[in-house]
């Protein structure tokens, strides 16, 4: 029974990243705000919400290395596989403005959780943990990060490049775009949560930790939305959903995600170790490379098959040398 919910929710999450995107996208073009913004918003909230679900009923059955995990795993996830497939398709072209703000903004939630994560080692005492006080001030961050990227999306310049691109008439009706958003995130949400308790079954009769689970099977399957969102758009030529949908998804897991969860109640990494929390960290920073390198701001097809190779050297360490 578990494949055939692993398949059902696979159909369901490509079904609803190809709704999302079109129902996203008119939406952009007809509110004035380019695509980078919706996909760092609108469409970011949608695909992390099965990290949001996971993560708050993890926590409450007492299986916070699962939704810590989950988090950790779906942000190296998000940049190492997503960004690289989505270089692949089709070369990204990263704006000035997400390699001067949003991709540091990126970096900068990867180093707190990092810290956080880091806190017996630099002497502070008690196992490491998310605790309330420390949940509340990653939700700020959050709602910080929110009304800067709104205040953002109403000073953007009729000569911007991204606000010419959403000045386009727009092709399709208002109410049958707010219907395609509703009903593509539905089927991701519902998708996503068929395909990870799919997963988690034929992980756990393979004997793998909760940890290990969490940061592979379970972050890859709630990363399908971000995937499956991120190539339909790159395949239609709309990057800016794309990265704008990775950074948002990155920011929103551990600002918002673990932010509500840790505020909700405590969260122990367990099993969640700083190998884990250093190679998230230094995806963020590759991003920002890649993105800046030479000046071009273009992430290239050889780019992105290296960040492939990242990532499949991180499964490969994580399972022959941790698990």
């Amino acid at each position: 029974m578990d494949v055939v919910w692993l398949i059902l929710g696979l159909l369901l999450i490509l079904g609803g990243a190809d709704w999302l995107t079109d129902g996203a996208s008119a939406m952009a073009k007809r509110w004035g705000v380019s695509d980078l913004i919706i996909g760092l918003t609108v469409v970011a909230f949608g695909t992390s919400t099965p990290e949001l679900s996971i993560g708050i009923i993890s926590a409450l059955k007492g299986s916070a290395p699962l939704a810590i995990g989950n988090v950790v795993g779906s942000n190296i996830f998000n940049i190492l596989v997503i960004i690289g497939i989505v270089a692949l398709i089709h070369p990204i072209k990263i704006e000035p403005s997400v390699l001067n703000t949003q991709i540091p903004l990126v970096i900068l939630s990867s180093v707190a959780l990092l810290a956080i994560g880091c806190g017996p080692i630099l002497g502070v005492t008690g196992p490491a943990e998310i605790i309330r006080p420390e949940g509340i001030l990653l939700f700020l961050f959050f709602l910080i990060f929110m009304k800067y990227t709104f205040s953002q999306a109403k000073s953007a310049s009729p000569e911007d490049p991204s606000a010419q691109q959403a000045s386009v008439k727009p092709v399709m009706n208002i109410w049958k775009a707010i219907g395609l958003v509703i009903l593509g995130l539905g089927a991701l949400v519902f998708g996503g949560d068929r395909f990870v308790n799919g997963a988690s079954g034929i992980a756990s009769s393979l004997g793998m930790s909760e940890a290990l689970i969490g940061l592979t099977i379970v972050a890859a399957g709630s990363s399908l939305p971000e995937l499956a969102t991120s190539i339909i758009s790159a395949i239609k030529g709309k990057t800016g959903i794309a990265v704008g949908n990775v950074i948002g998804s990155n920011i929103f897991n551990i600002f918002m995600v673990l932010g509500i969860t840790g505020t909700i109640c405590p969260l122990p990494f367990g099993g969640i170790g700083i190998y884990d929390l250093l190679v998230m960290t230094g995806a963020s920073i590759l991003f920002w490379i890649f993105g800046r390198r030479f000046g071009d701001k273009v992430i290239y097809r050889w780019e992105g098959g290296l960040l492939l190779a990242c990532y499949m050297a991180y499964i490969v360490i994580q399972i022959v040398v941790f698990n």
